[in-house]
């Protein structure tokens, strides 16, 4: 069992942290506790740019459906007449530089993530550690709203507005800090957030959003063929998933009738020949992310499936309402103003 099969045990299946994992969760609230505070109360500084910021997080480490919500949010400001740009580490990438990148980037360069986000969205992309150098970029590059994918935790970069997004299934795990439990902060820290989505759930929360993943085709990783999810209904398939949570992944596959021989891989792993080849002929079905990495290495079995956040009735425009307001109260400039919903 790798570990971090071994921590989602723990953090997922009720099973108890070991005893010396408690004091080390303690010290890890008491230094990200102290770190925010010294923040709120400007003891350190936080660097604001020139231009609205929008913050897509989470309390949780592992994937919540972030990426695509980020997507969602800047194709919809887009159509409302922003010239939005994205921010983002770029983790797993060996770059060490703060740069805008390319959608046709090498993703062992600059990451997984931000190469599906420049290609999802051709909005400018800027990765970084040092996240308000990345956002400069940005505004020079003519961006007029940065959204962060991700970065809820990084208060060097000051912020406008704060959307989080919680897995509706996992949701807080067991409730402890890293690394007993799988939060980078408290329950509490939620009460300031501007916004909170759950994915795949129903809220846990008053005055929540629910957002669920769609996905409704495949699409090759050689040529340009692309066929409905519902083509491999009644089929078994290998799937590939070097995401923060596989199982979401696996059962979205098993939603539209597939069986799903499931292959987890570590988040942002770094996929070689072998973890997409296997002796038979089956379909292999990835996810948007893994596929990024080995187009070279794939053949006419191989497939990534996209996904795009939905919502329901009403709440897309309730969602945008509250991230537009923030913008305006930051920089009441007049832009065209659309009504886009989904």
């Amino acid at each position: 069992m790798s570990a971090q099969s071994w921590l989602n045990r723990i953090w997922y299946e009720r099973v108890a942290p070991p005893w010396w994992l408690v004091p080390m969760s303690l010290a890890y609230g008491a230094v990200s506790g102290s770190r925010r505070f010294l923040y709120a109360k400007r003891m350190r500084r936080s660097t604001r740019i020139a231009r609205p910021v929008v913050i897509v997080g989470n309390l949780t480490v592992g994937g919540t459906g972030k990426t695509p919500l980020v997507c969602w949010l800047v194709t919809r400001l887009g159509e409302l007449g922003f010239k939005p740009g994205i921010v983002t580490r770029g983790y797993g990438g060996s770059s060490g530089t703060v740069r805008v990148i390319d959608a046709s980037d090498d993703p062992k360069l600059v990451g997984d993530e931000p190469i599906l986000l420049a290609q999802r969205t051709r909005a400018p992309v800027a990765i970084g550690r040092d996240r308000p150098a990345a956002a400069q970029l940005l505004v020079g590059a003519g961006c007029d709203v940065i959204v962060s994918d991700d970065g809820l935790q990084h208060y060097p970069l000051a912020r406008d507005c704060e959307v989080v997004v919680i897995d509706g299934d996992r949701r807080f795990g067991n409730g402890w800090l890293l690394p007993a439990g799988p939060l980078r902060e408290t329950r509490s820290r939620l009460a300031v957030a501007d916004a909170i989505v759950v994915n795949g759930g129903r809220a846990l929360l008053d005055g929540a959003l629910s957002m669920r993943l769609e996905a409704k085709a495949a699409v090759a990783l050689s040529g340009d063929r692309e066929l409905p999810l519902r083509a491999f209904a009644g089929t078994q398939v290998h799937a590939v998933a070097g995401i923060g949570n596989p199982e979401r992944f696996f059962n979205m596959l098993r939603a539209h009738g597939i069986g799903v021989l499931g292959h987890p891989l570590a988040d942002h792993a770094r996929l070689t020949p072998r973890d997409i080849q296997f002796p038979d002929q089956k379909p292999v079905l990835m996810t948007e992310k893994d596929a990024v990495k080995c187009r070279t290495a794939a053949d006419a079995r191989h497939w990534y499936v996209p996904v795009s956040a939905a919502f329901e009735a009403g709440e897309a425009s309730a969602l945008l309402d509250i991230v537009t307001d923030k913008i305006a109260a930051r920089e009441p400039r007049a832009y065209p103003r659309g009504t886009p919903d989904g």
